[in-house]
């Protein structure tokens, strides 16, 4: 029985349909006989959305106050997916970055990741639930909430699946792997099945969107394979491991 950490961005879960289509996804993973906890990102464009409004009320809000309404987009999105596999007949339980054990620095908006401590999700896991994780947060020692910044959701996961001893943490995106190019704009790119964590990071590094610079360096450090892969489709992605 393997244990899969699966990340879903804000296009996975755009809206209630696409939630119950990850569900279905989630509770195929679990059928098949893994455990599965899943980190989930804010539905669609709600974190934009969440600092439009702040701007419109504050031009310059505290660092503190916006983190604080940014990790409301993630709660959202957690527990509509738990309700999702529930309603599915499986057992899930959901847990904001706190109650998840991620512990962060003090940076507001661009927070590091210090410790990942996830007790309460690996007793889900043993409990034979879903664990379903809000991506992109954390707690700082003050007890306040952080964010991780962008592509902080992929981070989340691949920190939390090393934390749990994952054997592989799978990334769904909205496109079917790693491209040569971004196939939305270039129709002829081809996907590549198979990259080093370095040439990742040199992709990364070079603009490409679909893995955040940190989360592959988080991955190569630690040897966690990563599988980018399509929630809209069951083709196989890109594995992403080491030499």
């Amino acid at each position: 029985m393997a244990l899969i950490v699966q990340k879903y961005g804000g296009s996975s879960v755009a809206d209630a349909d696409s939630i119950k289509r990850v569900a279905r996804r989630v509770v195929e993973t679990v059928r098949a006989g893994n455990h599965v906890a899943v980190v989930v990102s804010a539905m669609g464009d709600t974190t934009d959305e969440l600092i439009d409004q702040a701007v419109s009320i504050d031009s310059n809000p505290p660092a503190r106050e916006l983190d604080m309404l940014m990790t409301a987009g993630e709660r959202i999105s957690m527990s509509l997916l738990a309700m999702a596999i529930h309603a599915l007949g499986e057992r899930a339980h959901s847990f904001t970055g706190q109650q998840a054990g991620f512990y962060t620095d003090a940076r507001y908006g661009a927070a590091h990741i210090r410790a990942v401590r996830p007790e309460r999700v690996s007793q889900a896991l043993l409990d034979d639930q879903v664990a379903i994780v809000a991506g992109f947060q954390g707690i700082n020692s003050l007890g306040d909430a952080t964010t991780l910044g962008r592509g902080g959701s992929d981070t989340s996961a691949v920190a939390l699946a090393v934390a749990l001893g994952a054997d592989l943490c799978e990334i769904y995106t909205d496109v079917d792997g790693v491209f040569t190019a971004d196939p939305r704009i270039v129709p002829t790119a081809r996907k590549i099945p198979r990259l080093s964590y370095e040439e990742m990071l040199e992709m990364a590094a070079s603009g490409a969107k679909v893995l955040a610079l940190r989360c592959v360096e988080y991955a190569q450090r630690f040897g966690m394979p990563l599988h980018v892969r399509s929630s809209f489709s069951h083709n196989p992605g890109t594995m992403v491991v080491g030499n």
